[in-house]
């Protein structure tokens, strides 16, 4: 080639390599990390995300200010899908999996300026994250998950999240007793708990319903508003004129023969009312569309239609009611159709919401959420949802840890102690994960007010003499103490899932030397 450079990439395309990719795949990804922070633990601060179109979201939920943000840079989109992850996985500890990626990133740049290979490193962080796996094991406390067990774990999740002047006490009860409901010898079914919002009244007013919640309204204002004892049909069908499969032409010549066909509309229409009628059908939910003169005919009969409703909610109360969704009105059976103690239409301001209760195979049961405002309510939803996800992950995994740091703390005190054996340069990766883990009860410390540094001293004492020991949130600020003796606890699962995201992404980008970017 007579010594000429060779140009493979095209002019305008970007490219990065070595220390100068890995500073910025790695500032990147600990700007994202730092910017959710402040969230973590019972005194954590909200942030307000406002978009370029007005929208408005104030949330502390790790997850939904990651998702919220607009990230462009691929490193720090690879932080939040930690969040992501964190979030589908188990439902919680999205903070603490994406600080502590970020922390890990941290402690890796300083390892590469030190000329540690990024190979060494990500092994020392594998080899200290197995070693974080067997710490959280060890602190596993082997208890049977009865109701105040779970409680205490719902309640810890719900702690320093915008829960409208409701006690996190109250809502947990509420909270355990929605799984506990759809709790079964195979195990529990989360799809079958909903949580339905509805701004007006307080956030006290939140309650549980053991059935479906769904924003609907009678097709016609003179159908029955309520019904007791009642029996449900729910029809994948349209409630009008059948339409024929060719193209055809009718030829009327007089004014009996329009009659006739009229007539013969009609008598399809009132066909629809009458075969529900003879079934006992009290409530038709039909997820097609309903004629008005055969909504009329169904009035008639005293029977209360909904129309167009989603295929969601159709399974919903099919779920609730034991339906059977019905596609033909030929050959109806009883087993087709669902029962419920009580449907009834109620409304809330200028909102028509349907109410399905107490049905014979209720498998499904809906958390009604009740505040001032949309930013409430919105706030109280996902913490609510958080809480459904980590009692259920508590049950189906059998395993709670202490909350509060504790269990950071005895991480990081159990890879320090196994460090020693390791040879060579991991052992600078191994000890700097351990570092890493530390940040987290640090900024526990830091957002209740407290010393991070004289408390993270503390905290190792007491973990040495007493077997654990984490920040608690007491008065204005906070103290260290056993978050045991306090409540505070967090299934493990969450733990293992945060080690593991987080030591996937940190290891991924500082493997990276080389950035492409075409314009």
């Amino acid at each position: 080639m007579g010594n000429q450079p060779l140009f493979v990439l095209s002019d305008d395309t970007e490219r990065s390599r070595g220390q100068d990719a890995q500073s910025s795949n790695i500032a990147a990804g600990k700007a994202v990390s730092e910017s959710v922070r402040t969230t973590l633990g019972p005194r954590g601060m909200d942030k307000m995300l406002v978009s370029d179109s007005g929208d408005v979201v104030i949330t502390n939920d790790g997850a939904t200010i990651l998702q919220e943000m607009d990230i462009e840079h691929p490193a720090a989109q690879m932080i939040v899908e930690v969040a992501e992850t964190q979030e589908d996985e188990i439902g919680d500890g999205t903070t603490t999996a994406s600080v502590l990626a970020g922390q890990l990133l941290a402690q890796a740049e300083d390892l590469l300026d030190e000329d540690v290979h990024p190979t060494v490193v990500v092994e020392g962080y594998n080899e200290a994250a197995r070693l974080a796996r067997e710490a959280i094991d060890a602190i596993a406390i082997d208890e049977e998950t009865d109701d105040d067990l779970l409680e205490q774990v719902a309640e810890t999740s719900m702690t320093g999240k915008g829960t409208g002047g409701v006690t996190p006490e109250r809502l947990a009860e509420t909270v355990v007793e929605a799984i506990r409901s759809v709790e079964s010898g195979d195990g529990i079914n989360r799809e079958n708990v909903r949580v339905r919002t509805q701004v007006g009244a307080s956030a006290t007013a939140t309650e549980l319903v053991e059935g479906v919640i769904v924003d609907e309204e009678p097709v016609r204002e003179d159908m029955p508003v309520s019904a007791d004892d009642a029996t449900i049909g729910v029809f994948d069908l349209e409630f009008d004129i059948r339409e024929a499969n060719v193209d055809a032409e009718y030829d009327i010549t007089d004014i009996d023969q329009l009659n006739a066909a009229i007539d013969a509309e009609e008598g399809e229409l009132k066909k629809y009312a009458e075969t529900l009628s003879d079934a006992g059908v009290d409530v038709a939910i039909v997820t097609d569309s309903i004629d008005d003169r055969a909504a009329s005919y169904l009035a008639e009969e005293g029977i209360v239609a909904f129309e167009s409703v989603s295929d969601d909610d159709a399974t919903a109360i099919a779920r609730a009611t034991g339906a059977t969704r019905i596609g033909s009105l030929e050959d109806l059976d009883d087993e087709d159709f669902g029962h419920a103690g009580s449907v009834g239409v109620e409304t809330y301001g200028d909102e028509d919401l349907l109410f399905v209760e107490g049905g014979d195979a209720a498998e499904t049961v809906t958390v009604f959420v009740r505040g001032g405002t949309e930013h409430l309510i919105d706030e109280l939803e996902r913490a609510i949802d958080d809480a459904l996800d980590v009692v259920t992950a508590s049950i189906e995994t059998g395993g709670v840890v202490p909350g509060a740091g504790a269990t950071e703390i005895a991480i990081a005190s159990h890879i320090r102690d196994r460090a020693a054996s390791i040879e060579g340069r991991r052992q600078l990766a191994v000890e700097a994960f351990a570092d890493a883990v530390d940040v987290l009860p640090r900024t526990l410390a830091s957002n209740v007010g407290m010393d991070p540094i004289d408390a993270l001293v503390e905290l190792r004492s007491r973990h040495d003499s007493e077997g654990r020991a984490g920040i608690i949130a007491e008065g204005q600020t906070g103290i260290v103490g056993d978050p045991i003796d306090y409540g505070v606890l967090d299934p493990a699962a969450v733990k293992r899932e945060a080690v593991e995201s987080a030591t996937e992404a940190a290891t991924m980008i500082a493997r990276i030397d080389d950035v492409i970017s075409a314009s």
